[in-house]
């Protein structure tokens, strides 16, 4: 299901088709070192994540990780959403790309909307996000998106 369209890209729930792609996403090395190792290493692997993670989101939330892809070729370029944590008061942003995808305004657009989607659909007033210090470019994004630091 597309849960948003904006400029460039289709951000739509995961679908157990991904699962290809959630391999490669979540094995590649700035994604560990950045989030943290998932042990996803087959296509089960990633159906059973997908399935206890962003679906089980949709379920319980409305809301969670959504696939991002390029509009005009459907090329998946990585995923963008709200997350609900136990240990976390408010939902909270999350936000991966491949590599060669970086730097080029697609997890600002994706975050942008998803903020959005969040205000008008789920009627969430605040939301937050976490990311490492030394993660300099989550960081900056944060703080273009109107992120403040708290610690």
């Amino acid at each position: 299901m597309i849960i948003y369209q904006t400029q460039r890209l289709i951000i739509r729930q995961f679908e157990l088709t991904d699962a290809s792609f959630i391999v490669e996403l979540l094995n590649d090395e700035k994604f560990i070192k950045n989030i943290v190792d998932k042990q996803v290493r087959t296509q089960d692997d990633a159906m059973d994540y997908m399935r206890n993670g962003p679906m089980a989101s949709y379920e319980s939330f409305g809301f969670g990780l959504y696939m991002l892809e390029l509009k005009d070729c459907n090329t998946a370029i990585g995923m963008c959403g709200l997350l609900k944590r136990d240990n976390l008061e408010y939902a909270d942003l999350g936000f991966a790309l491949m590599p060669q995808f970086y730097r080029q305004g697609y997890a600002k657009e994706a975050s942008l909307a998803v903020l959005t989607e969040a205000k008008d659909t789920h009627k969430l007033s605040k939301v937050s996000a976490v990311t490492a210090l030394y993660n300099t470019g989550s960081n900056h994004l944060l703080k273009s998106l109107g992120f403040s630091f708290i610690k």
